[in-house]
């Protein structure tokens, strides 16, 4: 069923860390002598089992991308991002191909207003055992203001996003890509936290999907979420001016 919602176990979240908002917080991720529960290492890049479980029916795992607190695809070389990009595709990919698993998600992410808890940068990667997510999204949500199409990649804004109010997708037709697709994030993400809204941006997520032979990489800024979503499930879209003003920012920085 669509939007059937996934179960919150409040006794798994006691005692959760938090440093986005408390920065001098405990940093699990850090504290690496300490990680349990490791499935897969390259590195510094280390995939392991969520210890906070909180969802039912799920097998939540974490990828930390790095060794460096304040990290991230806005401050690393275009080198480290792509086998970060690497190593967390082949995580999820591995997930994906053990048929374990309804649907497998992959997402990121970043800031006080993405919902997330720890700022030490990490992908999450959660097999669903009773839910296909992909009922709950369209192949519009995918398409709209051409920013770049070429052999490797396509990039567009949505003009019927999920939540909106700006969607950029990213999509390429299979793992050769990957580090195109790391270099476009790279650069979006750059431009949404330093320039999109005059750097007052603080928050975004990574959303990633694999839909009809393709991968596809949403990033999505994040703002309080619109009540028009919260109430009515109504999703909004910049102009079409607006769009396509993004549009031109985010191809020159290409």
């Amino acid at each position: 069923m669509a939007n059937q919602p996934l179960v919150f176990d409040y006794q798994a979240a006691k005692g959760k860390p938090e440093n986005i908002r408390h920065p001098e917080g405990y940093c699990p991720f850090c504290d690496v002598a300490h990680l349990t529960n490791i499935l897969a290492q390259d590195d510094d890049r280390i995939w392991l089992v969520n210890k906070f479980r909180t969802l039912e029916d799920t097998f939540q795992t974490v990828v930390i991308e790095s060794s460096d607190h304040l990290g991230g695809p806005s401050t690393y070389s275009v080198e480290q991002n792509r086998k970060v990009f690497e190593f967390a595709f082949k995580c999820w990919h591995q997930m994906i191909v053990s048929n374990k698993y309804q649907s497998t998600i992959m997402y990121k992410s970043f800031g006080p207003l993405s919902g997330g808890s720890l700022r030490h940068p990490h992908f999450q990667i959660v097999g669903l055992n009773n839910y296909d997510v992909y009922e709950n999204i369209k192949p519009s949500n995918f398409v709209g203001v051409e920013i770049v199409k070429d052999d490797d990649v396509a990039i567009t804004i949505s003009t019927h996003p999920i939540i909106g109010f700006v969607e950029i997708n990213i999509a390429i037709d299979g793992v050769a890509q990957i580090g195109r697709l790391a270099d476009a994030v790279q650069v979006i993400v750059k431009y949404l936290l330093n320039d999109y809204m005059g750097g007052r941006l603080t928050s975004y997520n990574l959303f990633f999907y694999q839909m009809a032979g393709k991968f596809y990489c949403k990033v999505v800024p994040r703002y309080a979420t619109s009540p028009y979503f919260v109430g009515y499930k109504i999703s909004q879209v910049q102009n079409a001016a607006r769009l396509d003003k993004i549009a031109t920012d985010i191809r020159e920085r290409l």
